[in-house]
């Protein structure tokens, strides 16, 4: 099993491994959240996916460094705060405080770099200068500056915009007045944008005049202050690869000759019931909708990387009641572990990164692990993940596992759960209905008599009700099966 991760590149149209080019850790770039409401889980699932590729590298023996942006300066950020009558930082701060509270909720592993756009105008105004002085960009009459689309001939490799309805060849020359700013073609972008009377106070000073940093162009300047002119791995939705990511690989190679990522991780779009997700159709969630239908942030984060990442996912509630039935059983799994261990805490991700996981049979595990290292294929990986768990509970049932094999068991298991994020949580207590309820007393009592040929006709007759009954030292508890 190799021991890297391959994922499929955006830009060569090929399934490649990731390396770390200096040899010491992947270096990746990923577009995070614009703070200006709450994150849907559309952007979660780009999210928990970039999530999971880093905790498969990672478990896997590759360090990484992993750097994700915050937008808290653009047009919807002002327009909102203006709208709402706050400051911009005010406003910013309190959606990413929100931001990172759905983060934690959903289990992803902090960045170790999350800069914001508004900290970093000094090199966003470098990078202005720089493209300036190479005439790959143009100041405007008004004092914005533009990126001047026709001076890269490589712009559109990543979209394959030359595919596209739109090119740089059929886009009109002379001024043209589009986003409310002046460019001498449709295909060139704003660098900087100059103040406007309805950006209120959001403005900082620069060469040519008042104004702001276009939403491109902070990208560009936050991964090469952190990651350096070129770096491993680019990540985001597939609707950022045009123009969003066209226009960060012009800007930054244009400026340093240099290849911005050697490789490019996209993620696909979701559908909600069949539907594209829209306020109007009130089918766009956040994490905090869901929980408020009773699903908790586990389940959420299950059905969001339950499906390729390359292929649509269709969220459902359906899929949802699914993920909790999943983690149930996944929970009973580690709980009839324990039993044969005596209670003991679970590995955590910190203690088994000191670690790799074994290569051959000894780890039930490993057909899971060669599908995720294989284009991060999480459907198939969680497929194996079951059969070995079904394996696993048929050796526990006829007593076949010994302590050390058991022991051996759970800690690989832990490794893959965590490989995938997942966090086991006893399952939410359920009325039952009352006939369920009088069943499972009648169990427990006839356990307490030790009579146990009772005890299992009772259980049995549970289970054809829909039940599963979990024995403990100081009673039982009841869940759906």
């Amino acid at each position: 099993m190799s021991r890297l991760l391959h994922l499929y590149d955006t830009m060569t149209r090929e399934v490649l491994p990731l390396k770390a080019e200096d040899g010491k850790a992947v270096r990746f770039y990923c577009c995070g959240p614009t703070v200006y409401g709450p994150a849907h889980i559309g952007n979660f699932r780009t999210f928990v996916i970039q999530d999971v590729a880093r905790r498969v590298m990672e478990l896997n023996g590759t360090a990484t460094l992993h750097v994700r942006n915050v937008t808290d300066v653009d047009d919807k950020t002002i327009r909102q705060s203006q709208a709402e009558g706050k400051t911009l930082k005010a406003f910013t701060d309190f959606w990413l405080k929100q931001f990172r509270d759905d983060c934690t909720a959903l289990h992803l592993l902090p960045p170790h770099v999350e800069p914001g756009a508004v900290d970093h105008i000094p090199q966003q105004l470098g990078l202005v200068q720089r493209l300036l002085e190479k005439k790959n960009a143009y100041v405007a009459a008004d004092g914005s500056v533009y990126f001047r689309v026709d001076s890269f001939p490589k712009y559109g490799r990543l979209s394959r915009l030359q595919e596209r309805e739109i090119t740089t060849n059929n886009a009109p020359k002379g001024p043209v007045d589009a986003d409310e700013y002046q460019r001498e073609s449709m295909a060139d972008f704003a660098l900087w944008k100059a103040h406007k009377p309805e950006d209120g106070a959001n403005q900082w000073d620069s060469p040519w005049g008042p104004g702001r940093p276009g939403w491109h162009l902070e990208c560009s300047c936050m991964s090469q202050e952190y990651l350096g002119e070129s770096f491993d791995l680019h990540g985001g939705g597939e609707d950022l690869k045009f123009p969003h990511h066209e226009n960060e690989i012009a800007q930054s190679e244009a400026a340093t000759g240099k290849t911005l990522a050697r490789h490019w991780f996209h993620s696909t779009h979701l559908l909600v019931e069949g539907r594209k997700m829209s306020k109007s159709d009130g089918n766009l969630y956040t994490l905090d909708d869901l929980k408020a239908k009773g699903f908790s942030p586990m389940e959420v984060r299950y059905v969001l990387m339950a499906g390729h990442y390359h292929k649509q996912l269709n969220f459902t509630m359906d899929s949802l009641s699914a993920a909790r039935q999943a983690l149930q059983t996944l929970f009973r799994l580690d709980e009839h572990l324990q039993k044969v261990l005596g209670t003991g805490p679970a590995p955590t991700y910190q203690e088994l990164l000191q670690s790799l996981p074994p290569e051959n049979a000894e780890d039930p595990f490993v057909s899971a692990w060669t599908a995720l290292l294989k284009d991060l294929n999480t459907p198939e990986a969680l497929g194996h993940i079951f059969v070995a768990a079904k394996d696993i509970e048929a050796k526990l049932r006829a007593q076949a596992l010994a302590p050390g094999e058991a022991a051996r068991i759970r800690q690989a298991f832990h490794r893959i759960l965590q490989a995938f994020g997942l966090k086991l949580q006893a399952p939410v207590a359920e009325e039952a209905p009352p006939e369920v309820a009088a069943l499972a007393q009648q169990r427990w009592e006839a356990k307490q008599a030790k009579d146990w040929k009772k005890a299992d006709e009772l259980r049995a007759a549970l289970t054809e009700k829909g039940w599963t009954m979990q024995d403990r030292k100081e009673g039982y508890s009841l869940a759906k099966s």
